[in-house]
C-alpha cells in the first residue's frame, strides 16, 4: 500500500470516502482540515479563500504526515492545483490521488447537508475556479461522487473510474 490523497472541491465527500478507504485498507487516515492553522480557518470562516501563501505551510505539514507513514496512509485534501499536488509529491514521490468529481448541483446539495462546517458554500465558486484536474502524468483516478461511498471505494480498489479517467 502506498500513500493516497482523496482530493476534490469542498463537499465532494473527501473525508467520508477517505475514512472508508483507510478503514478498508487498514491504514491511518487524516483529514487535511485538521492541519489548518487557526488563521486559515478564520479566513475561510469569514468567506475569504486561502491564497498560495496561506497554503504552503499547511501543505508542508500534510506532506510530512504522509512521509511519516511509509507503509500506507490516506489523506483527504482538496489538492486543487497541480502545484499543491507537486508539493505533496515532493514528500512522497509515488503519491496517488483519487479525485472525487461531481456536478455543481450535487456538490451544492452535499454542502447544504453540512451545517456548521467552517468552509462556507459561498467559497464553492473559488474552489471550482481553482481546480486543476489530474494531468495525464499524475498517478490517480477520477470518480464520480454521485454514488454510494462503498461504490466509490470499490471503484478505487478495482482501479476503475466511474467517470473519465486520467
Amino acid at each position: 500500500m502506498r500513500e493516497l490523497v482523496v482530493m476534490g472541491v469542498s463537499g465532494s465527500g473527501k473525508s467520508t470516502v477517505g475514512a472508508a478507504l483507510a478503514q478498508r485498507l487498514r491504514v491511518p487516515f487524516a483529514d487535511a482540515d485538521d492541519f489548518h492553522p487557526p488563521a486559515n480557518i478564520a479566513k475561510m470562516t469569514a468567506g475569504h479563500p486561502l491564497d498560495d501563501v496561506d497554503r504552503l505551510p499547511w501543505l508542508d505539514a500534510l506532506g510530512a504526515w504522509l512521509d511519516a507513514h511509509p507503509d500506507g496512509a490516506v489523506l483527504s485534501c482538496s489538492a486543487l492545483k497541480r502545484s499543491y499536488r507537486d508539493r505533496l509529491r515532493s514528500y512522497c514521490p509515488d503519491l496517488e490521488f483519487l479525485h472525487l468529481h461531481g456536478e455543481r448541483h450535487v456538490i451544492e446539495r452535499r454542502q447544504a447537508s453540512r451545517p456548521g462546517h467552517f468552509m462556507p458554500a459561498s467559497l464553492l465558486d473559488s474552489q471550482f475556479n481553482t481546480l486543476e484536474p489530474l494531468a495525464a502524468d499524475e498517478r490517480g483516478l477520477l470518480v464520480d461522487v454521485d454514488q454510494s461511498v462503498d461504490n466509490i471505494v470499490t471503484a478505487y480498489l478495482a482501479g476503475t473510474a466511474t467517470s473519465e479517467e486520467n
